[in-house]
């Protein structure tokens, strides 16, 4: 799974699955960019993961962001050979109580700045390339209270085949990695004590048939496997990685 000398660009990439799979790449031999929404966080990113990691200081949501991301990328490497559009959010939504700028966060960065994201940068990826997307478990569940996350999931889900389709006469593979409950900044509450969250991480953990949360590195590797020659053959597919959790 190596892919040595291919260009990457990383949403949401200075934390939890995104930094993951942005260092994991680089390890591999890929020339690596990172998005996120902070730039004294993406400094601070790359300064441990190595002076050649270009940052770009985006928001998926903003035009503008997306436009200067692709500037920035263009500039940067001249064109790309792997997408992980994985930068999104995860909001609960109960029926009775949720409120409409809820619904439009979730939908805005998870299905609108995913969707815009690829198209801004699709004019830089070379034919060969991949393309893979960041979906959720709950794509394929009835989870309360995540109703409208799970539809957001179930979109970029949809989007791995109808991007294939649309994308195959460039021979631009578009896949899906499909992330269970994994340990990651995401899963912090704003005031959560170290306790707490450990606590929470034990909790949810012992939902899952393996017996526990996973870590950003294993969905890393399924990133590393979409983005490299050895998944070829793989095109619109949807790789769950949940420790049971949908299955089981």
């Amino acid at each position: 799974m190596v892919v040595e000398g291919k260009t990457a660009l990383v949403t949401g990439g200075s934390s939890g699955i995104g930094l993951a799979a942005a260092r994991m790449l680089r390890d591999n031999g890929a020339r690596v960019a990172i998005t996120g929404r902070s730039f004294e966080k993406l400094e601070s990113v790359a300064a441990e993961l190595g002076g050649d990691v270009v940052i770009i200081q985006a928001d998926i949501t903003s035009a503008a962001d997306r436009a200067r991301m692709k500037t920035e990328v263009e500039r940067a490497f001249g064109s790309l050979d792997i997408l992980f559009a994985n930068a999104g959010v995860a909001l609960g939504t109960p029926l009775a109580s949720a409120d409409e700028a809820t619904y439009d966060t979730i939908m805005d960065a998870n299905v609108k700045g995913v969707f815009f994201t690829v198209q801004a940068v699709l004019p830089l990826i070379r034919e060969g390339g991949s393309i893979i997307l960041n979906t959720s478990w709950l794509n394929q569940v009835g989870t309360p209270g995540r109703a409208v996350l799970s539809a957001s999931k179930a979109a970029v889900r949809s989007f791995a085949r109808t991007m294939s389709a649309e994308l195959i006469d460039r021979r631009i593979r578009v896949n899906a990695v499909s992330p269970g409950s994994i340990e990651t900044p995401i899963h912090r509450g704003r005031d959560q004590t170290e306790e707490e969250f450990r606590a929470y991480v034990e909790r949810v953990g012992a939902q899952v048939p393996i017996g526990r949360m996973g870590r950003p590195e294993e969905i890393a590797a399924a990133v590393l496997f979409l983005a490299s020659d050895a998944s070829s053959y793989m095109l619109g597919a949807e790789m769950v990685i949940d420790g049971g959790r949908a299955e089981l």
